[in-house]
């Protein structure tokens, strides 16, 4: 599945007509790439697909000042279909992602214990900060009013698969620590 086109269509279907660097400052700004899968760097090719497919059209063009002109595109009907079908299979379908973790762990073993505690410590340690960082980051928009219900949940259920994985690491403590 491209998520980079779900995303595109759907930007385009949820707030209207947008041009290529309207949904880049949206990647960027949701930080999409990192925990989405999406391509930023590939959106305007995306777009230039998206149209050869009659999925998007070209609405009009803009210009600000000097900058070079902008294409505003809009979703089509055709769009809108596809649009429905990939958030129909992206919420329907379970996918498991790359895990490097897991990979480091199976393939990178250690026998000594010491260094597989300190790499483990240290990934709690990142996962604690990322679930303060995400608690913050949530209260800040949702104070500021810039995200609804929707949005408080989804960064809750970042939240709750963090807290999911240091209850799984606690779990590995007393399994190679069974005396402590």
């Amino acid at each position: 599945m491209n998520l980079s086109t779900l995303m595109i269509l759907g930007l385009l279907a949820s707030h209207g007509p947008s041009h290529g660097h309207q949904l880049r400052r949206t990647a960027e700004q949701t930080d999409v790439g990192k925990w989405g899968g999406v391509n930023v760097g590939a959106l305007y090719r995306e777009l230039g697909q998206l149209e050869k497919e009659g999925l998007i059209e070209p609405l009009r063009t803009e210009q600000d000042g000097k900058r070079r002109e902008r294409t505003v595109y809009s979703i089509t009907e055709a769009g809108r279909q596809e649009f429905g079908r990939l958030r129909e299979q992206a919420i329907g379908e379970l996918h498991f992602g790359v895990d490097r973790f897991q990979v480091a762990l199976l393939f990178g073993r250690t026998e000594d214990r010491a260094e597989l505690q300190r790499l483990l410590d240290k990934r709690k340690q990142v996962i604690e900060a990322t679930i303060g960082y995400i608690k913050a980051e949530s209260a800040e928009l949702e104070e500021a009013q810039r995200i609804g219900p929707l949005d408080v949940a989804l960064f809750r259920r970042r939240i709750m698969q963090l807290e999911t994985e240091l209850s799984w690491h606690s779990e590995l403590d007393r399994l190679l620590n069974p005396s402590a």
